[in-house]
Protein backbone atom coordinates (compact mmCIF):
# COMPACT_ATOMS: atom_id res chain seq x y z
CA UNK A 1 0.00 0.00 0.00
CA UNK A 2 1.29 3.42 -0.89
CA UNK A 3 1.82 5.82 2.02
CA UNK A 4 1.23 9.00 0.03
CA UNK A 5 -1.89 10.51 -1.49
CA UNK A 6 -2.08 11.27 -5.19
CA UNK A 7 -0.57 14.64 -6.19
CA UNK A 8 -3.10 17.42 -5.76
CA UNK A 9 -5.54 15.15 -3.92
CA UNK A 10 -7.37 16.41 -0.84
CA UNK A 11 -7.80 12.86 0.42
CA UNK A 12 -5.99 11.92 3.64
CA UNK A 13 -3.04 9.55 3.38
CA UNK A 14 -3.98 5.86 3.60
CA UNK A 15 -3.92 4.21 6.99
CA UNK A 16 -0.64 2.81 8.22
CA UNK A 17 -0.68 0.39 11.11
CA UNK A 18 2.13 -1.37 12.90
CA UNK A 19 3.33 -2.60 16.22
CA UNK A 20 5.93 -0.37 17.90
CA UNK A 21 9.33 -0.47 16.26
CA UNK A 22 12.24 1.84 15.65
CA UNK A 23 10.85 3.13 12.37
CA UNK A 24 8.56 6.05 11.62
CA UNK A 25 5.41 3.96 12.05
CA UNK A 26 6.04 3.43 15.74
CA UNK A 27 3.89 5.43 18.16
CA UNK A 28 5.37 8.90 18.65
CA UNK A 29 5.95 8.23 22.34
CA UNK A 30 7.11 5.02 24.04
CA UNK A 31 4.74 3.17 26.34
CA UNK A 32 5.24 4.89 29.70
CA UNK A 33 2.97 2.68 31.77
CA UNK A 34 4.20 -0.90 31.59
CA UNK A 35 3.21 -3.26 33.13
CA UNK A 36 -0.17 -1.62 33.81
CA UNK A 37 -0.66 -0.99 30.08
CA UNK A 38 0.66 -4.23 28.54
CA UNK A 39 -0.28 -3.51 24.94
CA UNK A 40 1.39 -2.94 21.59
CA UNK A 41 -0.29 0.16 20.16
CA UNK A 42 -0.77 0.61 16.45
CA UNK A 43 -0.56 3.82 14.48
CA UNK A 44 -2.86 5.54 11.99
CA UNK A 45 -1.34 8.46 10.09
CA UNK A 46 -3.62 11.15 8.71
CA UNK A 47 -2.51 14.49 7.31
CA UNK A 48 0.96 13.74 8.65
CA UNK A 49 -0.23 13.26 12.26
CA UNK A 50 0.09 9.92 13.97
CA UNK A 51 -2.77 8.56 16.07
CA UNK A 52 -1.88 5.76 18.45
CA UNK A 53 -4.62 3.22 19.11
CA UNK A 54 -5.16 -0.24 20.49
CA UNK A 55 -6.58 -3.03 18.35
CA UNK A 56 -6.85 -5.95 20.75
CA UNK A 57 -8.76 -9.20 20.51
CA UNK A 58 -11.32 -10.54 18.07
CA UNK A 59 -15.08 -10.62 17.79
CA UNK A 60 -17.70 -7.86 17.81
CA UNK A 61 -16.08 -4.43 17.72
CA UNK A 62 -16.09 -2.37 20.91
CA UNK A 63 -14.85 1.19 20.43
CA UNK A 64 -13.70 2.87 23.65
CA UNK A 65 -13.31 6.64 23.66
CA UNK A 66 -11.51 8.49 26.43
CA UNK A 67 -11.82 12.08 27.59
CA UNK A 68 -9.66 14.76 29.20
CA UNK A 69 -7.07 14.57 30.71
CA UNK A 70 -6.86 10.80 30.26
CA UNK A 71 -5.87 8.53 27.38
CA UNK A 72 -6.48 4.92 26.37
CA UNK A 73 -4.78 3.98 29.66
CA UNK A 74 -8.18 4.62 31.31
CA UNK A 75 -9.59 1.53 29.57
CA UNK A 76 -6.61 -0.77 30.27
CA UNK A 77 -8.47 -3.16 32.59
CA UNK A 78 -11.61 -3.21 30.47
CA UNK A 79 -9.56 -4.16 27.41
CA UNK A 80 -7.84 -6.94 29.33
CA UNK A 81 -11.24 -8.26 30.42
CA UNK A 82 -12.94 -8.08 27.02
CA UNK A 83 -10.28 -8.90 24.45
CA UNK A 84 -10.74 -12.67 24.69
CA UNK A 85 -14.27 -12.27 23.30
CA UNK A 86 -14.38 -8.84 21.63
CA UNK A 87 -12.28 -6.70 19.35
CA UNK A 88 -11.32 -3.59 21.34
CA UNK A 89 -10.48 -0.44 19.36
CA UNK A 90 -9.17 2.28 21.68
CA UNK A 91 -7.67 5.43 20.12
CA UNK A 92 -5.67 8.14 21.79
CA UNK A 93 -7.10 11.39 20.45
CA UNK A 94 -4.58 13.62 18.70
CA UNK A 95 -2.64 15.49 21.38
CA UNK A 96 -3.33 12.77 23.95
CA UNK A 97 -1.65 9.63 25.20
CA UNK A 98 0.85 8.14 22.77
CA UNK A 99 -0.44 10.10 19.74
CA UNK A 100 1.27 13.09 18.18
CA UNK A 101 0.96 16.33 20.13
CA UNK A 102 1.06 19.00 17.44
CA UNK A 103 0.99 22.77 17.94
CA UNK A 104 -2.12 24.74 17.05
CA UNK A 105 -0.57 25.60 13.71
CA UNK A 106 -0.91 21.94 12.65
CA UNK A 107 -4.18 20.86 14.27
CA UNK A 108 -7.20 22.86 15.43
CA UNK A 109 -8.25 20.59 18.34
CA UNK A 110 -11.92 21.15 17.51
CA UNK A 111 -14.78 18.78 18.26
CA UNK A 112 -15.41 18.43 14.53
CA UNK A 113 -11.83 17.34 13.95
CA UNK A 114 -12.10 14.80 16.75
CA UNK A 115 -15.21 13.27 15.20
CA UNK A 116 -13.61 13.36 11.75
CA UNK A 117 -10.55 11.53 13.11
CA UNK A 118 -12.68 8.79 14.63
CA UNK A 119 -14.81 8.42 11.52
CA UNK A 120 -11.70 8.15 9.34
CA UNK A 121 -9.96 5.63 11.60
CA UNK A 122 -12.95 3.29 11.72
CA UNK A 123 -13.64 3.52 8.00
CA UNK A 124 -10.00 2.89 7.10
CA UNK A 125 -10.08 -0.20 9.29
CA UNK A 126 -13.29 -1.35 7.60
CA UNK A 127 -15.28 -1.01 10.83
CA UNK A 128 -18.52 0.37 9.42
CA UNK A 129 -21.19 -1.77 11.09
CA UNK A 130 -22.18 -3.48 14.34
CA UNK A 131 -20.25 -1.11 16.60
CA UNK A 132 -20.47 -0.85 20.36
CA UNK A 133 -19.45 2.52 21.82
CA UNK A 134 -17.96 2.84 25.30
CA UNK A 135 -17.88 6.51 26.26
CA UNK A 136 -16.29 8.57 29.04
CA UNK A 137 -15.96 12.33 29.52
CA UNK A 138 -15.29 14.06 26.14
CA UNK A 139 -15.46 10.60 24.57
CA UNK A 140 -19.23 10.81 24.92
CA UNK A 141 -19.54 13.91 22.79
CA UNK A 142 -17.03 12.62 20.24
CA UNK A 143 -18.59 9.17 20.08
CA UNK A 144 -22.20 10.31 19.94
CA UNK A 145 -21.26 13.00 17.43
CA UNK A 146 -20.00 10.17 15.25
CA UNK A 147 -23.09 8.10 16.04
CA UNK A 148 -25.36 10.95 14.96
CA UNK A 149 -23.68 10.82 11.55
CA UNK A 150 -24.03 7.03 11.32
CA UNK A 151 -26.85 5.79 13.56
CA UNK A 152 -27.17 2.57 11.60
CA UNK A 153 -23.65 1.53 12.60
CA UNK A 154 -24.24 1.68 16.37
CA UNK A 155 -25.69 -1.44 18.03
CA UNK A 156 -24.88 -0.87 21.72
CA UNK A 157 -23.91 2.11 23.89
CA UNK A 158 -22.10 2.17 27.22
CA UNK A 159 -21.84 5.65 28.74
CA UNK A 160 -20.10 6.58 31.97
CA UNK A 161 -19.78 10.08 33.46
CA UNK A 162 -20.04 11.84 30.15
CA UNK A 163 -22.33 14.00 28.01
CA UNK A 164 -23.81 14.10 24.52
CA UNK A 165 -25.94 17.23 24.78
CA UNK A 166 -25.72 20.82 26.02
CA UNK A 167 -25.20 21.54 29.72
CA UNK A 168 -28.26 20.12 31.50
CA UNK A 169 -30.78 22.43 33.19
CA UNK A 170 -29.65 23.40 36.67
CA UNK A 171 -26.02 22.44 36.06
CA UNK A 172 -23.39 25.17 36.23
CA UNK A 173 -19.87 24.87 34.91
CA UNK A 174 -17.63 24.20 37.94
CA UNK A 175 -15.53 27.21 38.87
CA UNK A 176 -12.26 25.37 38.33
CA UNK A 177 -13.25 24.63 34.74
CA UNK A 178 -14.48 28.20 34.27
CA UNK A 179 -11.05 29.53 35.23
CA UNK A 180 -9.30 27.11 32.87
CA UNK A 181 -11.70 27.89 30.05
CA UNK A 182 -11.79 31.67 30.31
CA UNK A 183 -8.66 33.10 31.93
CA UNK A 184 -4.99 33.43 31.10
CA UNK A 185 -4.13 32.34 34.62
CA UNK A 186 -6.14 29.17 34.18
CA UNK A 187 -4.44 28.43 30.87
CA UNK A 188 -1.03 29.02 32.46
CA UNK A 189 -1.83 26.68 35.33
CA UNK A 190 -2.98 23.95 32.93
CA UNK A 191 -0.02 24.16 30.55
CA UNK A 192 2.86 25.35 32.72
CA UNK A 193 1.99 23.80 36.08
CA UNK A 194 0.07 20.76 34.83
CA UNK A 195 -2.64 21.62 37.34
CA UNK A 196 -5.54 19.99 35.48
CA UNK A 197 -3.84 16.62 35.02
CA UNK A 198 -2.51 16.56 38.59
CA UNK A 199 -5.87 17.57 40.04
CA UNK A 200 -7.66 14.85 38.08
CA UNK A 201 -5.18 12.16 39.10
CA UNK A 202 -5.61 13.15 42.75
CA UNK A 203 -9.34 13.86 43.01
CA UNK A 204 -11.20 11.98 40.25
CA UNK A 205 -11.15 8.73 42.21
CA UNK A 206 -13.09 9.25 45.43
CA UNK A 207 -13.67 5.76 46.87
CA UNK A 208 -9.94 5.28 47.29
CA UNK A 209 -6.91 7.24 46.07
CA UNK A 210 -5.28 6.06 42.87
CA UNK A 211 -2.08 4.10 43.53
CA UNK A 212 1.11 5.99 42.75
CA UNK A 213 1.86 3.90 39.65
CA UNK A 214 -1.64 4.52 38.24
CA UNK A 215 -1.34 8.27 38.84
CA UNK A 216 2.02 8.19 37.11
CA UNK A 217 0.47 6.34 34.17
CA UNK A 218 -2.20 8.99 33.71
CA UNK A 219 0.32 11.84 33.95
CA UNK A 220 3.14 10.38 31.87
CA UNK A 221 2.03 11.56 28.39
CA UNK A 222 1.54 15.14 29.63
CA UNK A 223 5.05 15.74 30.88
CA UNK A 224 5.76 19.13 29.27
CA UNK A 225 3.80 22.28 28.46
CA UNK A 226 4.06 21.45 24.74
CA UNK A 227 2.42 18.10 25.44
CA UNK A 228 -0.56 19.71 27.21
CA UNK A 229 -2.07 21.61 24.29
CA UNK A 230 -4.93 19.12 23.98
CA UNK A 231 -5.59 19.24 27.72
CA UNK A 232 -6.01 23.01 27.54
CA UNK A 233 -8.02 23.02 24.31
CA UNK A 234 -10.49 20.46 25.63
CA UNK A 235 -11.18 22.85 28.51
CA UNK A 236 -11.21 26.03 26.42
CA UNK A 237 -13.62 24.59 23.85
CA UNK A 238 -16.32 23.36 26.25
CA UNK A 239 -19.42 24.48 24.29
CA UNK A 240 -21.82 26.20 26.65
CA UNK A 241 -24.00 28.41 24.47
CA UNK A 242 -24.97 29.04 20.85
CA UNK A 243 -22.06 30.69 19.11
CA UNK A 244 -19.43 28.73 21.04
CA UNK A 245 -17.18 26.58 18.87
CA UNK A 246 -18.73 23.13 18.53
CA UNK A 247 -22.08 24.07 20.06
CA UNK A 248 -23.84 23.40 16.76
CA UNK A 249 -22.47 19.85 16.80
CA UNK A 250 -23.54 19.36 20.41
CA UNK A 251 -27.06 20.63 19.70
CA UNK A 252 -27.31 18.55 16.54
CA UNK A 253 -26.15 15.45 18.37
CA UNK A 254 -28.71 16.00 21.13
CA UNK A 255 -31.44 16.32 18.51
CA UNK A 256 -30.34 12.97 17.03
CA UNK A 257 -30.43 10.99 20.27
CA UNK A 258 -34.00 9.85 19.63
CA UNK A 259 -32.58 7.64 16.89
CA UNK A 260 -31.10 5.42 19.62
CA UNK A 261 -34.23 4.82 21.66
CA UNK A 262 -34.16 1.16 20.66
CA UNK A 263 -30.38 0.76 21.02
CA UNK A 264 -29.36 -1.26 24.08
CA UNK A 265 -27.74 1.23 26.44
CA UNK A 266 -25.87 0.90 29.71
CA UNK A 267 -25.26 3.87 32.01
CA UNK A 268 -22.57 3.53 34.69
CA UNK A 269 -22.19 6.51 36.99
CA UNK A 270 -19.89 7.63 39.75
CA UNK A 271 -22.13 9.98 41.70
CA UNK A 272 -19.27 11.98 43.27
CA UNK A 273 -18.16 13.32 39.90
CA UNK A 274 -18.05 17.11 40.33
CA UNK A 275 -18.62 17.72 36.60
CA UNK A 276 -20.66 14.86 35.12
CA UNK A 277 -22.89 14.55 38.15
CA UNK A 278 -26.54 13.60 38.68
CA UNK A 279 -27.66 16.38 36.31
CA UNK A 280 -25.93 14.62 33.43
CA UNK A 281 -27.17 11.19 34.47
CA UNK A 282 -30.76 12.42 34.57
CA UNK A 283 -30.37 13.92 31.10
CA UNK A 284 -29.04 10.62 29.78
CA UNK A 285 -32.01 8.83 31.35
CA UNK A 286 -34.39 11.33 29.77
CA UNK A 287 -32.97 10.65 26.31
CA UNK A 288 -32.53 6.90 26.95
CA UNK A 289 -35.48 5.86 29.14
CA UNK A 290 -34.84 2.23 28.25
CA UNK A 291 -31.25 2.29 29.55
CA UNK A 292 -29.94 -0.06 32.21
CA UNK A 293 -28.49 2.13 34.99
CA UNK A 294 -25.94 1.38 37.71
CA UNK A 295 -24.69 4.04 40.12
CA UNK A 296 -21.97 4.15 42.76
CA UNK A 297 -22.64 6.82 45.41
CA UNK A 298 -19.04 6.85 46.69
CA UNK A 299 -17.24 6.80 43.31
CA UNK A 300 -16.02 9.69 41.20
CA UNK A 301 -15.14 10.54 37.62
CA UNK A 302 -12.59 7.76 37.07
CA UNK A 303 -15.23 5.09 37.60
CA UNK A 304 -13.32 2.19 36.03
CA UNK A 305 -10.58 2.76 38.61
CA UNK A 306 -12.90 3.60 41.51
CA UNK A 307 -15.49 0.84 41.08
CA UNK A 308 -12.97 -1.46 39.42
CA UNK A 309 -13.99 -5.03 38.69
CA UNK A 310 -17.64 -4.48 39.51
CA UNK A 311 -18.04 -1.81 36.82
CA UNK A 312 -16.16 -3.99 34.34
CA UNK A 313 -18.44 -6.92 35.21
CA UNK A 314 -21.46 -4.76 34.47
CA UNK A 315 -20.09 -4.03 31.00
CA UNK A 316 -19.35 -7.71 30.35
CA UNK A 317 -22.81 -8.79 31.47
CA UNK A 318 -24.45 -6.11 29.33
CA UNK A 319 -22.56 -7.15 26.19
CA UNK A 320 -23.46 -10.77 26.81
CA UNK A 321 -27.11 -9.90 27.38
CA UNK A 322 -27.38 -8.02 24.08
CA UNK A 323 -25.45 -10.00 21.47
CA UNK A 324 -25.20 -8.55 17.98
Amino acid sequence: MSNTAAPGSDAPPPLRTTHPSADEDAPPFPNPAMPLYPFLPRVATRHGLRMSYLDEGAGDTVVMLHGNPTWSFYYRNLVLSLRESYRCIVPDHIGCGLSDKPPLSRYDYSLKSRIDDLEWLLEERGLTKNLTLVLHDWGGMIGMGFAARHPDRIKRIVASNTGAFPLPPGKKLPRSLWWGRNTKLGAWLITRRNAFCKYAAKWCATRRPLPADVRAGYLAPYDTAAHRVAVLKFVQTIPLAPGDEGYDIVAGTAAALDKFRDTPTLLLWGMKDFVFDHHFLEEWKRHFPHAEVHTWPDCGHYLLDDAGELAIMRVWEFLQRYPI
